[in-house]
């Protein structure tokens, strides 16, 4: 299930699902210690009316739709019910200077009558991310709020309508000891009062609501977040003293600031793009955490069909989000994720897999050991691009404080190592694993990274007065590039190669037809973009994948079998391959063919503009995990590309 609304500080980020319900709600990192993960623990949300419940996610009567109207982070639901004849609308956000979470509920009576309505919210938790039975939830009194807490993390849960705390709440058990959860307790119209209980906990608060007939009322609901109780009151009380429509006026004012350089921009592209450009900035944005991690998606949807899911941060899907930042005048965004990675670099010179929030090494499947073959678990391109993009940043702001910071203590080893990671019988990088994370070789894809930052590191160790460095990680280049014509084009098919298995002593190279070795190959200059190799490849490319303009949708590589739901087709579409080929488009002057590819990208986003990461070419549906980064950091690179080669009117 996509999130259509994310919401973010920095801190505190939530993920609103296709019911307008809490799915996911991290804190104190973004993408680190979900406490809404798992089975049972969206935050429901109810009407009782006319002697019964509704739950906008058990109710069929309930249609949706999501916007992002006020050109910041702040989500509007609509939530409408004909047959109850009631709407919902929310306004969603958290705070950009506190870590609360924040509903503005506008509920609507579409009757000519009048009626009593009572609005609850309900919330459960698995704090710190642990399904371990060892949360509490107890009714403060002197609050008139719901605290939920466990260890360093405490949640403070209230709301008010017209001024009134909330008249209703219960605490109870959820998952186990055969308890389905509190909001149960709802159904008859009066929550039973339990003020505590430990365990796997729930709560509901309930607020009571005479309509008149076509009239409506306000309920504000919220959760103020802290790492201790009182960390969590303060945040209560101060949004309690400031009002809710103070800190929504705040909030958004901070966005509107932040988006200045992208809204600027935007009124010079047509208007229907200006949508998608601004709100896919600020969902980068939204997936980047204060202390510099770069999350590739919050979507915590793909745990119900996989053993994790996608809230890392991957050094590679970082260096092109950050891309269309800093070309846009951002700064601090890359400043500190490259502090970041100062701190989380291995200390041979590489980064590894991925990293949570914290700088800590993420999961992977990838072994030190390979056959007979010792290596280090990683993709090698993921250093390559850090490397390139401190380069891409520096060149951008010429900040020499910037060359003291960061080359040599991170810059140095990473191209060293890089420089001397090479097969020695080849001239190739020695293997490693693909972008895609799936096999162990030698790609064009990092060929051509690698390439690219040896280039990139030479021309900072000439600034930095290293004529040492300068001259080796040149010359690696070079060599890289030489081996590179010699043995990455498949004269047969008249393609690149995927990569070359190098490993164990063999020499296999891999004829696969892949996206990321055709445009890494022509992205990253390791040949020329008017080149034999490079033209044949992409008509290659085009014909295989049967490229039409009304079809331009392109998978990862041939028979890629990865979320796809039927052999009728050779890999589901990738937003991120195809907005690649968009790019060369506008780099070969082919305006009219790239805008369709455009068009036909914000046609399959969400109503908010939210992009997952594929699209099934059978039904035409958006594929989980939605929103992701790395396809926004796309969508906006190639439409700055648009504007910078003046191809738009």
């Amino acid at each position: 299930m996509a999130r259509p609304i994310v919401l973010s500080n920095g801190n505190l980020h939530v993920g609103i699902n296709n019911f307008g319900l809490v799915h996911d709600f991290y804190y104190p990192y973004v993408g680190l210690e979900n406490h809404a993960a798992g089975n049972d623990l969206r935050h429901k949300v109810g009407v009782f009316v006319d002697g019964s419940i509704s739950w906008l996610d058990e109710d069929e009567g309930w249609v949706f739709t999501f916007r992002y109207p006020h050109s910041a982070l702040i989500g509007h639901t609509l939530a409408r019910h004909d047959g109850l004849g009631i709407i919902l609308e929310f306004d969603d956000f958290v705070d950009t200077e506190l870590n609360i979470f924040v509903r503005n509920t506008h509920v609507v009576n579409l009757r000519d009558e009048s009626r009593n309505i009572v609005f609850y919210y309900h919330q459960a938790f698995a704090i710190g991310d642990s399904r371990s039975n060892t949360d509490t939830a107890q009714y403060l009194p002197d609050s008139r709020a719901i605290l939920h807490y466990r260890g360093r993390r405490a949640f403070i849960v209230s709301g008010e309508t017209d001024g009134k705390s909330l008249d209703q709440f219960t605490i109870g058990l959820f998952g186990i000891e055969n308890h389905e959860g509190s909001y149960r307790d709802a159904e008859d119209g009066q929550l039973s009062g339990n003020t505590i209980e430990h365990g796997r906990v729930d709560s509901v608060i309930g607020f009571t609501l005479a309509l008149d007939a076509h009239s409506s009322r306000r309920v504000n609901y919220w959760i103020s977040a802290g790492v201790s109780l009182k960390d969590a009151l303060v945040g209560h009380k101060t949004l309690k003293d400031s009002g809710v429509h103070t800190r929504l006026t705040a909030s958004a004012t901070w966005w509107h600031r932040w988006l200045e350089p992208a809204s600027s921009l935007a009124d010079r592209l047509p208007k229907k793009y200006r949508h998608a450009f601004v709100h896919g900035t600020m969902l980068l944005k939204s997936h980047i955490d204060n202390r510099g991690a770069v999350i590739a998606s919050t979507d915590s949807s793909m745990l119900n069909y996989s053993r994790d899911a996608y809230a890392y941060c991957w050094p590679r899907d970082a260096g092109f989000t950050l891309w269309p930042l800093l070309r846009l005048g951002y700064t601090n965004e890359a400043q500190r994720f490259f502090e970041f990675i100062q701190q989380a670099m291995h200390p041979s010179g590489y980064v590894m897999h991925k990293y949570r929030s914290d700088g800590a090494v993420g999961s992977s499947w990838h072994p030190y050991v390979h056959g007979d073959d010792i290596a280090p678990p990683i993709q090698e391109d993921e250093t390559a691009m850090t490397v390139f993009m401190f380069s891409q940043y520096y060149q951008l702001y010429k900040n020499d404080e910037l060359l003291k910071r960061f080359y040599p203590s991170m810059i140095v080893p990473m191209a060293d190592f890089l420089s001397e990671y090479v097969d020695v019988h080849t001239g190739l990088p020695k293997p490693s694993y693909d972008l895609w994370e799936e096999h162990y070789l030698v790609t064009t894809y990092t060929t051509a990274m690698t390439y690219a930052a040896l280039l990139a590191a030479a021309e900072l160790a000439s600034l930095s007065g290293d004529r040492e460095n300068n001259v080796k990680w040149q010359t690696a280049a070079e060599d890289i590039r030489t081996a590179a014509q010699k043995y990455l084009y498949n004269s047969e098919r008249q393609v690149f190669y995927k990569g070359i298995y190098t490993d164990n002593g063999r020499f296999d190279p891999d004829p696969t037809i892949d996206s990321s070795a055709v445009f890494g190959a022509y992205l990253f200059g390791l040949f020329d973009s008017d080149s034999h190799e490079v033209v044949t490849s992409i008509e290659t490319l085009q014909h295989t994948f049967e490229f039409s303009i009304d079809r331009p949708g392109l998978p990862r590589y041939e028979h890629d079998t990865y979320r796809r739901e039927s052999d009728e087709v050779t890999g589901n579409w990738w937003y991120i391959s195809t907005l690649w080929h968009a790019q060369y488009l506008i780099d070969q002057g082919d305006k009219a063919s790239a805008i369709k590819i455009i068009d036909w990208v914000i046609e399959h986003a969400l109503s908010t503009d939210a992009l997952g990461e594929q699209i099934n070419p059978i039904t035409n549906q958006q594929i989980a995990p939605s929103p992701l980064t790395w396809s926004h950091a796309e969508l906006v690179s190639t439409l700055l590309d648009l504007l910078e080669r003046k191809t738009v009117s």
